[in-house]
């Protein structure tokens, strides 16, 4: 199989989906076959506002060719997902019932269902892409679909970074604490901020992209527990560190509430969903992000051509000054010289008389 369209084959035994195994291939065409449940290998759940979507990594790892100690191709992490429509009909003769129960009304209005997007620049749509580099900002939107539900608002209550599908696996980093304290701004001084909310039932917070020291595996997953309120209250919160103030401050201006962040934001323990409590909760996953690392080739010479560029034309300045200086010197002293010249010569000559 010519996974990295190389043309160099792979190893069956080098590539897993979600740590699960091929379980037979097609020699001739170069194909080999997977098959797992939806929730098996490992897979990622997350849900939009119209679809579910199973997310699997295709993991390659090549080991050493043979009895030597090389290898020719890189390792990768791939993507591949499931998309299953939410809201349809799975029956060719639907029921239509007369009269619906009050238990069903009930359960319908409180059906909640968490959400976590990558978006693009614009934060328009949803970004097609998974893959950044190091120096990247990463849009994220969390989301709350609601169902005939009174109007909430949604927060980050906290977050996770892994590098395999597990949020309890290790290495493992929290990137958001504290019932919604952005720690990653401050830890690292970085660019991470949330920002001030279009709609009530959304929250966009960018993060500055990274990697795991030590470590060559460049897929990460976000594993999000969220929470959604009827109304403002110190457990909801989205508070940044602004590093031009030196201080948390909240995307909802009212910066009081971020106050705790350095020490510890004790409240109320939420309810579950199906609690009929102002506060609801859920979790949300996001992944495989594929963090590359950030081309030198393409930022220092630029750079430093940059740099070049504007001593060079320090230099030619100055070189072209010293050049005109001379220059008008020498002209100077050339007429001087042609002035003398002309004045001894009109002394020298003698006065013509006229005896007429």
């Amino acid at each position: 199989m010519d996974f990295l369209g190389n043309n160099h084959l792979i190893q069956p035994s080098d590539i897993t989906l979600g740590g699960c195994g091929p379980v037979g291939q097609d020699v001739s065409a170069r194909v080999l076959f997977f098959a797992t449940e939806l929730h098996g290998c490992n897979s990622v759940l997350m849900m939009t506002e119209d679809s579910l979507v199973y997310t699997f990594g295709l993991d390659y790892q090549p080991k050493a060719l043979g009895s030597t100690p090389i290898i020719r191709t890189n390792g990768a992490i791939v993507g591949v997902q499931c998309h299953y429509i939410r809201l349809h009909n799975v029956s060719s003769n639907a029921l239509k019932p007369t009269w619906i129960p009050y238990r069903s009304t009930l359960s319908a209005e409180d059906l909640l269902v968490f959400s976590l997007r990558l978006m693009d620049d614009n934060w328009q749509m949803e970004r097609t892409s998974n893959v950044f580099f190091l120096g990247d900002l990463i849009n994220i939107e969390a989301s709350v679909v609601q169902a005939n539900h009174v109007p909430l608002h949604v927060f980050v209550d906290s977050c996770v970074a892994t590098l395999d599908p597990n949020m309890n696996a290790v290495p493992r980093y929290a990137f958001v604490e504290n019932q919604g304290c952005l720690m990653d701004s401050k830890l690292t001084n970085s660019r991470s901020q949330f920002l001030s909310r279009v709609q009530n039932d959304k929250l966009q917070f960018q993060l500055d992209a990274f990697r795991f020291a030590r470590e060559t595996r460049s897929a990460i997953y976000f594993f999000c527990h969220l929470k959604a309120t009827t109304a403002l209250s110190p457990e909801g919160k989205a508070c940044s560190f602004s590093l031009g103030t030196q201080r948390w401050i909240s995307a909802s201006g009212n910066h009081e509430v971020c106050s705790c962040c350095d020490a510890s934001c004790t409240g109320r323990k939420g309810r579950s969903l199906t609690d009929s409590a102002t506060q609801y909760e859920g979790d949300s996953a996001l992944g495989p992000i594929v963090i590359q690392q950030a081309s030198a080739s393409g930022l220092v010479p630029a750079a430093q051509s940059q740099h070049l560029v504007v001593e060079d034309h320090r230099a030619g300045g100055v070189s072209e000054a010293v050049v005109m200086t001379g220059l008008v010197a020498a002209l100077g002293l050339i007429c001087t010289l042609v002035l003398v010249t002309v004045l001894l010569r009109r002394l020298r000559k003698p006065n013509s008389v006229n005896y007429d």
